[in-house]
């Protein structure tokens, strides 16, 4: 019931009647701050640019360390602003001055809200008081302790220069984005904001510990105890997800945006190298992984090769699921078919009863190597992406050769 209270009443932010002259936010750079759990604040950083002088278009361009993205699906309404992110379900929605934006970051099949303020001219991301002596550079074997008490690894890799802090921490079944922030006294301190995840990470900091806690939003909290390993590694990727006993072939039966049934039996599979994308459009790492697939084919199209996509959606509908799909499609030019999987949940017990052939699903993204047999060859669980530096490098030429090699039987 609050939740709905809460939209309501930013609907009428949305539509409020002011007889003021409308105005718009200045033209720069801004800093702009989401509330996660424990009154703690994850900043970050954003341009606003008038893209068309004589029109109200406008566009948000948003920095996490090297890593830049757009928005410009951007409303304005007397004193009140909508921003829908450019491929994800949220929005922020509330009202503006000239100098500040006020209102809530929203994903309404999660039942989700964040509070955010932005404020002009600041290209701070967080504000130093402490000079430092320490140099957390360099790989941290990382522990992440959830509050039911459940464990799992990460690998943190981290460049500092001076006071500012870059990097990522990677797991079995992807990285935590690009993360940027600073070593402030004996703390460190990482945020990034990418349309979907609002990540904060706090920690106290020595040379060679580290002890904090981990943000998601205002929804999940899990602390994290990490030391200097330069040579800790995590699983293989292509270890950990396989077919389970009895079974040797996959398949499955989805809807494509069409509404039109296609299965991996399909004659279009037929001697064909496929390869399944397991994936969810509410998902930067699957984005990530998805503009590399679109950009491969463009550079290598072959015949004998065939992608899909099935989706695991946490939209309520089906018709919200499938816009979903169509404006991930559209945003990016996906030429392959996107099929829906799920709808309700992006819950990973419920995507294995979807797809029993597999001992789990550990990771949105999945991938699923096919030869032209229809012989599983390999399943690479979760995707190292662009901020993980060498190991996307790593992946892609993995990637290639891999496809390579059943293309050429």
């Amino acid at each position: 019931m609050y939740f709905k209270l809460s939209l309501l009443s930013l609907f009428c932010l949305l539509v409020s009647c002011s007889e003021k002259k409308p105005t718009e936010p200045i033209a720069g750079t801004w800093r702009a701050e989401m509330e996660v759990m424990d009154n703690q604040m994850l900043p970050f950083n954003f341009t606003w640019e008038k893209v068309n002088a004589s029109k109200s278009d406008f566009k948000i361009t948003v920095f996490n360390s090297d890593e830049r993205f757009v928005i410009d699906d951007i409303s304005l309404k007397n004193d009140s602003i909508y921003i829908r992110m450019p491929v994800f379900e949220g929005y922020i929605a509330g009202t503006f001055t000239p100098s500040e934006i006020r209102g809530q970051f929203i994903k309404e099949s999660l039942e989700r809200s964040v509070p955010f303020v932005a404020k002009y001219d600041n290209n701070q991301r967080f504000i130093n008081t402490n000079p430092t002596s320490l140099d957390l550079s360099g790989i941290w074997k990382t522990k992440f302790i959830e509050e039911n008490g459940e464990t799992y690894m990460a690998k943190g890799t981290f460049y500092q220069e001076k006071g500012k802090l870059t990097g990522t921490f990677r797991t079995t079944t992807g990285d935590y984005r690009y993360l940027e922030g600073t070593v402030d006294g004996d703390s460190l301190k990482l945020s990034t904001f990418d349309g979907a995840h609002v990540f904060l990470f706090l920690a106290k900091a020595n040379d060679s510990t580290l002890s904090g806690n981990f943000y998601s939003g205002n929804h999940y909290k899990a602390a994290f105890e990490a030391t200097r390993d330069d040579a800790y590694e995590l699983p293989d990727a292509s270890s950990l997800t396989y077919l389970k006993e009895g079974y040797d072939k996959f398949d499955f039966s989805f809807p494509d945006s069409n509404d039109e049934l296609i299965s991996l039996s399909d004659a279009q599979f037929e001697n064909k190298v496929v390869l399944v994308q397991i994936m969810g459009t509410w998902c930067p790492n699957c984005l990530d992984e998805t503009n590399y697939y679109v950009e491969y084919l463009k550079e290598n199209p072959n015949k004998d090769l065939k992608f899909v996509a099935l989706a695991f959606e946490y939209a309520r509908t089906k018709e919200k699921a499938m816009q979903g799909i169509n404006r991930l499609k559209d945003r990016v030019g996906v030429p392959y078919p996107i099929l829906l999987a799920q709808i309700g949940t992006s819950s990973k017990t419920k995507a294995n009863e979807k797809l029993p052939m597999l001992n789990q699903l550990l990771s949105y993204p999945t991938t699923i190597y096919i030869d032209k047999k229809g012989v599983v060859r390999k399943i690479h669980t979760g995707f190292n992406g662009p901020a993980t530096g060498e190991k996307y490098e790593e992946f892609k030429e993995e990637f290639k050769e891999t496809l390579a090699t059943l293309l050429a039987e």
